[in-house]
């Protein structure tokens, strides 16, 4: 079943996040069988603290074993370190059936 990984991103330099984390990230992701779903600012806090004005970033991956390994990664834990100091994240996954197939 595929797996979300869900992220939302408080970001004090956004251009120094996306030129370091953001490209070396994504590069990541796409070699981890990831894909982006969604990668955009200006989030708006419905309920709850956080979010209100953050990043938010949805990827889909095969199975919730893909994200781990990801996760878990030397390449990945090396990335996560261009980001210390300038952003605060909240990063959940979830097993769901594809939203491709949701809307048939």
């Amino acid at each position: 079943m595929p797996a979300y990984m869900i992220v939302t991103a408080k970001i004090a330099d956004r251009e120094a996040f996306i030129e370091g984390y953001g490209k070396r990230a994504a590069a990541l992701v796409e070699q981890f069988g990831g894909r982006y779903l969604l990668r955009a600012p200006g989030a708006e806090a419905l309920e709850g603290d956080f979010g209100d004005g953050a990043s938010m970033v949805i990827s889909e991956w095969p199975d919730k074993a893909a994200v781990h390994r990801f996760w878990s990664s030397p390449e990945y834990t090396e990335a996560k370190k261009l980001r210390e100091g300038i952003a605060d994240c909240q990063v959940l996954v979830i097993e769901a059936p594809s939203l491709a197939d949701a809307y048939r």
